[in-house]
């Protein structure tokens, strides 16, 4: 390899000092075509390939060929890698050589035969303030109330500003879908113009070949109502909204890491909508103000909303079945059982069943999801049992129920039958269950722990403790002030009562 320095000492021998050729080799000791290639002005010897021998798997490259223009017709997600090909290879034809010669091999049939072209290359682009946010539902794991559950994380983000909301949800079905949107344009304190979505089924009925679809009918009056364009991904591409796909990622790393553990579902989601008012301290790359900056300046951008909330509620009618449950979305909810063949209605919340008869509130449900599932409320039925007492440990209201309440309920049940016998005690007991009714859970257990500590055996003395701890506390009667200042009595009166008389 010819150094700098020679090369140097070469082109300035001649070109400065006027030496020939001859003289400059015997010099250098380099041969007379290097002298002249040095001084022609060519540096290096090196010269690229006009093109790439393949010896070894030159007998191969019209398979390779073959099996690339087929991949044109099959899915992009079947389509052969070069590791396939370089298995397949050594599989049905015996190739010896290397797999790198193969993937040097593919990657250069696929620029010349048009396969993949422009894959993986993005346009940078410059979204405007407040025209545009994208929507997407994620999975994730929370713990609610001591319970480990599978929940869907709904997530809107603006593409002007980066700023986002996330909230959870039990489901990702069209009524939750409103109800993130509903709480989004409140949290954005405004509704973006356009809305970017993959094909969810709760906006869209059918894809169309092109930009085309036929939406769902209520998703269509949901956005008529709000007044915002929605427009959808081509099928397969979810980069096309890969902001929120990110987000969708950011937001189970960041808020749901490690597992979150709340009383409640709104308890979560109020974590959730501080740390999305929290987020946007930061600058996004190319952007010369942070994240929350450019959001309060896009919100002069965004449609008013509207004067009337959109009401994303179900409603429902129908009678009460021989159970005392009814069917709504699949599933069964109890009511007293006096309303029992009576004709009821719902009123269905994204996360709550509200059941009404005559106007009247008869009963209120956690919302169940998926099918043939109850959702009992045990004392919706204590009545009918302690009318038929032998039902007790059967009752499914009743398994349910014991298989949470606390031990000293327990132990209660067991001092009655071991008194009275397995059915009078349970009749008994149902007496002090059905305080419930009247009284604060708090107050009705710390009562059957000081029943227990008395050796007490019955139902009435649980009630006498009970109320006895629930007596208003004694109005007391506030002392007169300045009593001593009172003026002095007229004592005249009395004469004219005398002289009346």
């Amino acid at each position: 390899m010819l150094r700098v320095d020679q090369y140097d000492y070469i082109r300035t021998a001649h070109r400065v000092y006027g030496k020939n050729i001859k003289q400059i080799a015997r010099e250098t000791r380099h041969s007379k075509n290097t002298i002249r290639k040095i001084l022609r002005g060519q540096y290096s010897e090196y010269k690229l390939r006009q093109q790439q021998p393949y010896p070894v798997l030159g007998p191969y490259l019209g398979i390779i060929d073959r099996w690339l223009e087929q991949d044109k017709e099959s899915p992009v997600k079947q389509r052969h890698t070069a590791v396939r090909i370089y298995h397949r290879l050594q599989q049905e034809h015996d190739y010896p050589g290397t797999e790198v010669t193969v993937r040097r091999y593919v990657r250069e049939a696929r620029l010349r035969l048009g396969i993949n072209k422009n894959s993986g290359v993005f346009i940078p682009c410059d979204p405007q303030l407040g025209q545009e946010a994208e929507v997407d539902w994620g999975n994730c794991v929370a713990v609610i109330d001591g319970n480990r559950m599978s929940l869907k994380l709904f997530c809107m983000r603006s593409k002007g500003s980066g700023k986002h909301f996330v909230q959870c949800f039990p489901c990702e079905r069209q009524q939750a879908l409103f109800e993130g949107h509903i709480q989004g344009f409140q949290f954005f304190d405004g509704i973006f113009p356009v809305l970017i979505y993959d094909n969810l089924t709760t906006a869209v009925e059918k894809v169309f070949k092109g930009r085309h679809r036929r939406l769902q009918e209520n998703f269509l009056k949901f956005k008529s109502y709000c007044s915002f364009t929605s427009r959808f991904c081509n099928p397969g591409q979810g980069h096309e909204k890969g902001g929120v796909e990110g987000l969708v990622g950011y937001a189970r790393r960041n808020y749901m890491v490690p597992i979150p553990e709340a009383s409640s579902l709104d308890e979560l989601n109020q974590r959730l909508l501080g740390a999305c008012r929290n987020f946007g301290g930061h600058r996004i790359a190319g952007r010369d103000k942070t994240v929350q900056q450019l959001y309060e300046q896009e919100k002069q951008f965004l449609l008013p909303l509207p004067e009337v909330p959109f009401s994303n509620i179900d409603t429902w009618t129908g009678k009460v079945d021989k159970f005392a449950t009814v069917h709504v979305d699949k599933n069964r909810y109890s009511v007293p059982t006096e309303y029992a063949s009576r004709k009821v209605s719902a009123v269905i919340y994204v996360d709550q069943v509200e059941l009404y008869y005559g106007g009247k509130s008869i009963a209120s449900h956690r919302r169940l999801f998926g099918n043939n599932k109850w959702q009992l409320d045990p004392l919706h039925y204590l009545e009918l049992i302690r009318q038929r007492p032998q039902a007790f440990d059967s009752a499914r209201p009743m398994r349910q129920w014991r298989a949470q309440w606390p031990e000293c309920l327990e132990s209660l049940l067991e001092r009655f039958r071991q008194k009275q016998g397995d059915t009078k005690g349970a009749k008994e007991f149902i007496w002090v269950l059905m305080l419930f009714k009247e009284y604060a859970r708090a107050d009705v257990i710390n009562a059957v722990e000081r029943a227990l500590a008395a050796n007490v055996s019955s139902s009435e003395a649980v009630i006498h403790i009970l109320r006895n701890g629930q007596k208003k506390a004694e109005t007391r009667i506030k002392p007169l002030e300045n009593w001593l200042r009172l003026p002095p009595a007229d004592v005249s009166i009395y004469d004219q009562i005398g002289g009346d008389l």
